[in-house]
């Protein structure tokens, strides 16, 4: 089995749009970052690779993430394509690419499109995806090659208002 969990960064500053690449987590969004990923924890779930936008508060939350999972920060990888937009053809792509040894692949990104890829990979989701919230999508598969849209089985959807 392999599973993708998706993570929409941490609730950011409201102003700064004029460099929204610069635009950094306000304090609530590092705590809801450090509650979600401490739940993560505790269900004993670990990073094997986490690939995340660039944009600092995805690369913030991705971090705090990290250092939560036991997960070597200097080993997220960024991946400018995240923060630009991905369709969902060219996300399965960049999932079917991913080295085999890992089970557990996490992405940080932006809405909407970290909405996009978790209602196309899933089979169902009719869920929302406020900041940092957290989707497991399960694929009963032994190889990222064979990903496919909408053939995952949602396993859990973390919310921070749910720690609160």
């Amino acid at each position: 089995m392999k599973r993708i969990i998706i993570v929409r960064h941490a609730k950011s500053v409201p102003y700064g749009y004029e460099d929204d690449f610069s635009r950094d987590l306000r304090d609530r969004g590092k705590n809801d970052a450090k509650l979600v990923s401490t739940e993560l924890q505790q269900r004993k779930i670990k990073a094997d690779i986490i690939i995340t936008s660039p944009a600092k508060r995805a690369l913030k939350t991705a971090r705090i993430f990290a250092e939560n999972l036991g997960f070597n920060k200097n080993k997220i990888v960024e991946h400018e394509d995240i923060y630009r937009g991905l369709t969902t053809s060219e996300f399965v792509e960049m999932v079917q690419n991913l080295p085999e040894i890992a089970e557990t692949a996490f992405f940080f990104g932006h809405n909407p499109g970290v909405y996009y890829f978790v209602s196309n990979l899933a089979k169902e989701f009719r869920g929302d995806m406020p900041t940092c919230s957290t989707v497991a999508i399960d694929f009963d598969v032994d190889s990222w090659q064979n990903i496919e849209a909408r053939t995952g089985k949602l396993a859990f959807q973390l919310v921070p208002r749910m720690f609160k």
